[in-house]
């Protein structure tokens, strides 16, 4: 059974961090997108960020624009996890986060085949 369990939520003071973690287990996604999503209240669930494997780089980082320079997501293969390192938090960055896993594409809610549970992360002002 796979499973994708997230951590590492709380709450920060604006321009604050967190580290986020999410530990997979019942396969390996060395060769898959490993991605975080959120979902704020009253809000549709967003991409934030993305890694992929490729074989000319190693990986490939994708951002949404609101995060881009603040969040960085990286993956460590050998404990089959990935996460997001959140810099400069911002009360708009008050959401649910959630981990996703191998999807067709990078973006898009619908294409993940797996979900965590989340982790509820709330940033005060």
């Amino acid at each position: 059974q796979v499973q994708l369990v997230e951590s590492g939520g709380g709450l920060v003071q604006a321009g604050g961090s967190l580290r986020l973690s999410c530990a997979a287990s019942g396969r390996t996604f060395s060769n898959s997108i490993m991605a975080w999503f959120r979902q704020a209240p009253g809000k549709e669930r967003e991409f934030v960020a993305a890694i992929m494997w490729s074989i000319w780089s190693r990986s490939n980082e994708y951002y949404a624009d609101s995060v881009k320079g603040r969040f960085t997501i990286s993956r460590d293969d050998a404990k089959n996890t990935v996460y997001l390192q959140m810099n400069s938090l911002k009360p708009e960055d008050t959401a649910v986060y959630y981990c996703a896993a191998e999807a067709r594409s990078v973006y898009y809610t619908d294409d993940y085949n797996y979900w965590g549970q989340g982790t509820q992360v709330t940033v005060s002002s």
